[in-house]
């Protein structure tokens, strides 16, 4: 009789993980964005006008993450988590909702989720970096593109 249980928990199991596994497919689906209605930019063109001081870059990833890759260079790391993000996020726009601020992450889901955030809570002027960091359907990404990247990397604000 045990023999026959265990085949039926794990016949349970595997047809539910089966669901949740399935359920979850679902879930991550919705959580990708719309591409961002914005501007957007390439990783090179990110690099350039940061580095100009056209825009404000910034790498919205989180220290695990920038510790991996490094920040890019001209970037400024500020974790999209803080619960302060748009206080931070205004300052180094010089209070300026209308400054040009590019949102770079790993591969262009959560910038373009943020980017798509921060235009509804009023930044006029947001500009995604949908290559991001590792590469992703709009290109190679920012390491793999040979730009420069910066190993201190410590969270600004």
């Amino acid at each position: 009789m045990a023999s026959k249980v265990n085949r039926t928990r794990r016949w349970v199991l595997l047809g539910g993980g089966a669901a949740i596994a399935t359920g979850f497919a679902i879930r991550e689906y919705r959580l990708i964005p719309p591409d961002y209605a914005g501007g957007q930019l390439s990783v090179q063109d990110a690099h350039q006008r940061a580095m100009s001081g056209e825009i404000v870059l910034v790498d919205i990833r989180t220290p695990r993450e920038w510790r991996a890759t490094g920040v890019g260079e001209g970037a400024y790391p500020l974790d999209m988590r803080r619960d302060d993000f748009d206080q931070v996020l205004t300052e180094l726009a010089n209070g300026d909702q209308d400054a040009p601020v590019a949102l770079i992450c790993a591969r262009g889901v959560r910038s373009a989720r943020l980017s798509n955030r921060l235009t509804q809570a009023g930044f006029t002027n947001i500009i995604d970096v949908p290559e991001g960091m590792l590469g992703s359907a709009a290109g190679p990404g920012w390491v793999r593109a040979g730009l420069p990247v910066e190993r201190n990397t410590g969270e600004t604000g």
